[in-house]
């Protein structure tokens, strides 16, 4: 269905800018303006206002992600910004779709391809082992976060390092890297842009692509004038990432050591990649002697030929651009230096074993699951309270940690349209549901929604209990004052209102109309 001009001057969701046609900062092209990456977005600006927090995390309570969407919603510019952001990537993601005719084939090969490599998972992990050592890697195995800390920090100590930069790694924040090093007095410098700003502003990164992706340009500007002494009142992003470059590079040249993920793993080689935007990771893995890489021992690949397929759908799906500006292949040690890979399990051997949940190991970490959600787009990253957010995080999370993330699968109004985009079928919806069915076995939901539940399961399983029910509410809605139907047991009406009751129930109009026939 297409929506006219009309329609859209009349939704108030939409960015102003948005709406405004053509403008002067496009980048165009032999007459036609780039219709990916950074070339096809907007600059939007928005009116300051006070950056709202994630959520509140306290121990292994469960996280009211509600709560914290709450506030995120609460402040309109940010909730406005966070939506068109992400939905400007999803938009990118279907026109680089569609310019490939094969596109589904490729989904399919890489679901294929992940599916083989994790049921073949400890052959090709024997197989890079050996490679990697036979390239002159060395090897580690961690079998959880904890373990994978203290292999890091054993590698630093024999070295004498006491500072590391690093690029992007959401397993490194899944392993609460950055606090332990803090712990045992090793500095830790983030250099991806995105990070490095989260890192300052101590927050986690809010999405596993764009880790900033939830602050207004006023909020990096306030979090660099504390930080590095910037102009608080300038917020012209030149501005801004030319002085985040040269109060970082400085510490960059410094290092005693530098620290990458890896996106793919290839078994048949001994090599690992590492895809990114900025060239942080050619950075942090050739400045330093010293080179570490953490990757999850999900991202194996059998061969070198299936690494095209899986690239191809990669940066498509993030951010709608045909390829990661470095796409970097790292097989052994710099001439004098000395590289280690640390190959973490940290749960995911034991995700492998759970029926429903085990092709939640293809994830390649692109975010397009989060750029088409509606509710990830409406309530920013940091209300899930947790590593991985969005419609991927809500079937990891709870993996982890059942109880502390059992409001999770309830974050999702179950469209499916996570599971359209993912470039490897990961059946997202499905297994949200299935979460919820599974959560409420564990006895790991609220008594009062269990309590709601069950019901409402017994009012719809009794059709005559159901229609007295339907009327007997429409009467009371028609007459009730508002203080007894809005009030805090009504988390429905907290920000809408209540449908008017209609005179008449369909039941009753089609008993009247069609004679109760079937």
């Amino acid at each position: 269905m297409s929506i006219s001009p009309e329609q859209l001057l009349d939704n108030s969701m939409l960015h102003p800018e948005v709406l405004a046609g053509e403008d002067a900062y496009g980048i165009y092209r032999n007459g036609h303006r780039l219709d990916h990456a950074e070339g096809a977005s907007k600059p939007l600006r928005s009116r300051p206002e006070p950056q709202p927090r994630g959520a509140k995390v306290h121990g292994n309570r469960p996280v009211n992600q509600a709560e914290a969407a709450g506030r995120f919603i609460a402040a309109p510019e940010h909730e406005k910004m966070h939506d068109e952001r992400l939905w400007d990537l999803r938009q990118k993601r279907d026109r680089e779709m569609h310019h490939i005719p094969e596109w589904e084939e490729l989904r399919a090969l890489a679901s294929a391809i992940k599916e083989h490599t994790l049921t073949h998972l400890d052959e090709y992990l024997d197989q890079f082992e050996t490679r990697a050592r036979a390239n002159g890697i060395h090897v580690h195995w961690a079998r959880d976060a904890a373990e994978h800390n203290r292999i890091v920090h054993g590698i630093l100590s024999d070295h004498g390092a006491k500072s590391l930069i690093k690029s992007k790694s959401m397993l490194t924040e899944e392993c609460g890297f950055r606090a332990y090093m803090a712990s045992v007095g090793i500095e830790v410098v983030e250099t991806d842009l995105g990070e490095r700003i989260q890192q300052l502003d101590k927050e986690d990164p809010s999405h596993v692509v764009v880790p900033a992706v939830h602050k207004l340009r006023t909020d990096v500007a306030n979090v660099f004038a504390n930080t590095i002494g910037t102009d608080p009142d300038n917020s012209d992003v030149h501005y801004l990432a030319e002085a985040q470059r040269e109060a970082t590079r400085p510490l960059i040249l410094a290092a005693d050591a530098g620290m990458t993920g890896g996106n793919f793993v290839v078994a048949e080689t001994g090599t690992f990649v590492v895809c990114t935007n900025e060239g942080n990771a050619d950075l942090s893995a050739n400045v330093p002697k010293l080179h570490i890489a953490s990757i999850g021992i999900e991202k194996i690949i059998p061969r070198l030929e299936h690494l095209a397929v899986l690239v191809r759908l990669l940066s498509r799906s993030a951010l709608g651009s045909p390829m990661t500006q470095y796409t970097s292949h790292f097989r052994g040690p710099r001439a004098g230096g000395e590289m280690h890979v640390v190959l973490v399990d940290n749960g995911r051997s034991e995700r492998l074993g759970l029926e429903e949940f085990w092709t939640s190991l293809k994830c390649i970490r692109c975010g397009a699951c989060m750029n088409t959600c509606p509710v990830y787009r409406r309530s920013g990253g940091l209300s899930y309270g947790a590593t991985y957010s969005g419609p991927i995080g809500l079937i990891i999370d709870p993996t982890f940690n059942a109880r502390k993330y059992s409001n999770l699968p309830f974050a999702s109004s179950l469209n499916g349209s996570c599971t359209n985009v993912c470039p490897v079928k990961i059946n997202i919806h499905e297994q949200i549901y299935a979460w919820r069915r599974e959560l409420v076995k564990r006895h790991d939901v609220p008594l009062v929604k269990k309590a709601a539940m069950k019901a409402a399961g017994e009012l719809l399983s009794r059709p005559i209990a159901y229609r007295a029910a339907i009327a007997s509410a429409d009467v009371a809605l028609a007459h009730l004052p508002r203080f007894v139907i809005y009030n805090g047991l009504n988390a429905w009406g907290k920000h809408r209102e209540v449908p008017h009751p209609p005179k008449q129930t369909f039941h009753s109009w089609y008993k009247a109309n069609r004679g109760g026939k079937q």
